[in-house]
């Protein structure tokens, strides 16, 4: 199976950065897509961004111009930029990978969540 371990969350003032991670790891042939999902107390989660193997991104329109996402095939990892941060991005924001597996079918994967708490 596939491990997923993020690190980076934590508290910020507003207008502060803070830079996730998200490493993967164990036994896949490819990670299709790697992305970042939010979910905030009594909402749904969403999508923040998602990266596919070729590099296409995607962007909610709430963290366009502030967030930016990348990744290293080398490392397995992706990466979530977020600067400009508002109150309103606080939330768990949980890591999720598209998996092939070794035996050729394709797994969402998820980490546990970081959290992410914007605030005075």
């Amino acid at each position: 199976q596939v491990q997923l371990v993020e690190s980076g969350g934590g508290l910020v003032q507003p207008g502060g950065s803070l830079r996730l991670s998200c490493a993967a790891s164990g036994s896949f042939f490819i990670i299709n897509v790697m992305g970042w999902y939010r979910q905030a107390p009594g909402k749904q989660r969403e999508l923040v961004a998602a990266i596919s193997s070729g590099g296409s991104t995607n962007y909610a329109d709430s963290v366009k111009g502030r967030f930016t996402i990348s990744r290293d095939n080398a490392k397995n990892t992706v990466y979530l930029q977020m600067n400009s941060l508002k109150p309103e991005d606080t939330a768990v924001y949980y890591c999720n990978a598209v998996v092939v597996t070794t035996s050729l079918s394709t797994v969402d994967y998820w980490g546990q969540g970081t959290q992410v708490t914007v605030s005075s």
